[in-house]
């Protein structure tokens, strides 16, 4: 089914590989793009469409069982038809005859989790990519997956992988497996938290990874972690922690108060000082290097030379991103965190703020970030949700402010010397704009333009 990306990549990907491939989309657009490419178009939906198919490949945007499937996954099922996606396809297919002619061979990482995939993703191909070392991002961040170049001796290919994506494919083997955290989302299409937590769950259990890194910092990380050890000291799962040190006999990264530290069998083998990393702000950046630094060791590099690629790295755009620094006052996009684990993560990373929050709100609103508001000095409310989160903010100082347009004008007159003009909506960006990219760039323009910088 070629709704989006992966289902053309993955149709490209089979006909170069000998198959035949036959699409279908729900939107006409969708099937003009896949005719236009050559395929052959077929309604899926019905049952005796699938008749003589080997498989059916979704899209990760195609429910397959919550809240119910998509009626082209259900005649596939009813007809027997094996169901996959293109990551499937991907583990599946990866090795090649050459690797036999390999010194080392490749190498797959893969993230999943709930907030800092993207984060850890790149920042792990960043610090292979300084090391020296062949490396590729796919997934949900960089290429599709069938999109790649094959590896080369001692290549590594780092996935960003979506709980969708992990719920669904057939094969699932990384050499590397890294759950940086879980926080529920996605509820509805897992059929609620026991569903969500399986889905990254598998990830570990399907193939078994040479080296799993686990956050144990919620229950079900340091579940998931206690499922794959088979002793305490058993270095096959690595720990990570941002809230309690870690010195067992096992392997495990932690941070506490802004420093890194590996212990390895109760000794401390490394250590990054993080407080001055540019690229990583805030405690929840500080799991991501844990986790990222877990990975790379996994892969053979030293800590020196993982810390000197955390030191060159800039952030990924929407995320804790500093986009401007003028009169003592910085100015960060923090887009993507769109829910109120992510925004409570960036309201924790920055003193003195003035918070730019609003959009599409989600269930719940934003009374869980009380806790959270401490270094608020004042709230910029825009879209939808705008009234619906004043009403939430008790006391707080704040502003309805509308317009992402208004709200940086507003902030930016009032914030004075130490303060951060931070976006962390907390909020779905879908009244306003396509999505939280959007929203960040127009936060990004609006910030340049009114300082009179480059766009």
């Amino acid at each position: 089914m070629c709704n989006r990306r992966p289902g053309l990549s993955a149709a490209a990907a089979l006909r170069e590989g000998g198959a035949e491939a036959v699409c279908w989309d729900d939107s006409p657009e969708g099937r003009a793009k896949a005719e236009e490419a050559g395929h052959e178009i077929r309604d899926l939906t019905k049952p005796e469409a699938l008749r003589g198919l080997d498989r059916l490949v979704v899209s990760p945007g195609i429910p397959h069982l919550y809240p119910h499937p998509h009626p082209a996954v259900r005649a596939a099922l009813e007809e027997g038809v094996p169901v996959d996606n293109d990551i499937g396809l991907f583990f599946r297919s990866l090795a090649g005859s050459e690797w036999l002619e390999f010194d080392v061979p490749p190498k797959v990482v893969a993230i999943t989790g709930s907030n800092g995939k993207s984060t850890t993703t790149a920042l792990i191909h960043h610090c292979l990519l300084e090391a020296g070392r062949e490396a590729q991002l796919a997934g949900n961040i960089g290429r599709g997956v069938l999109d790649i170049d094959p590896p080369g001796d001692g290549g590594v290919i780092v996935l960003e992988l979506s709980s969708y994506q992990t719920d669904l494919a057939r094969a699932l083997t990384p050499d590397v497996a890294v759950f940086t955290n879980l926080s529920p989302d996605h509820l509805d299409r897992h059929g609620g938290m026991g569903g969500y937590f399986a889905a990254k769950r598998r990830l570990f259990a399907e193939g078994g990874p040479d080296r799993a890194v686990v956050g144990v910092d919620e229950d079900e990380g340091l579940f998931l972690a206690g499922q794959l050890a088979e002793a305490p000291g058993d270095d096959r799962v690595m720990r990570i922690s941002v809230t309690k040190k870690l010195d067992g006999p096992g392997w495990n990264v932690f941070a506490r108060k802004g420093f890194l530290s590996e212990y390895r069998k109760g000794r401390q083998a490394g250590s990054i000082d993080l407080r001055g990393i540019r690229g990583l702000p805030g405690r929840h950046n500080h799991q991501n290097a844990c986790s990222a630094y877990a990975a790379l060791r996994a892969l053979g590099l030293a800590p020196r030379e993982i810390e000197a690629g955390f030191l060159s790295f800039q952030g990924l755009p929407h995320r804790s991103q500093i986009i401007a620094e003028a009169k003592g006052v910085t100015y960060v996009n923090d887009s993507k965190a769109t829910n109120v684990d992510s925004a409570a993560q960036a309201l924790q990373a920055f003193p003195k703020i003035r918070w730019i929050a609003g959009g599409l709100g989600k269930d719940g609103g934003i009374g869980a970030l009380a806790p959270h508001l401490g270094a608020v000095v004042k709230a910029y409310l825009i879209g939808h949700s705008a009234r619906d989160f004043a009403l939430q903010l008790g006391g707080l100082d704040h502003e309805i402010s509308g317009t992402m347009e208004q709200a940086v004008a507003q902030a930016m007159a009032e914030a004075g010397e130490g303060e951060t003009v931070l976006l962390a909506p907390a909020a779905a960006s879908f009244d306003q704009y396509p999505n939280f990219e959007k929203r960040g760039e127009d936060f990004a323009r609006i910030v340049r333009e009114r300082l009179g910088l480059p766009a």
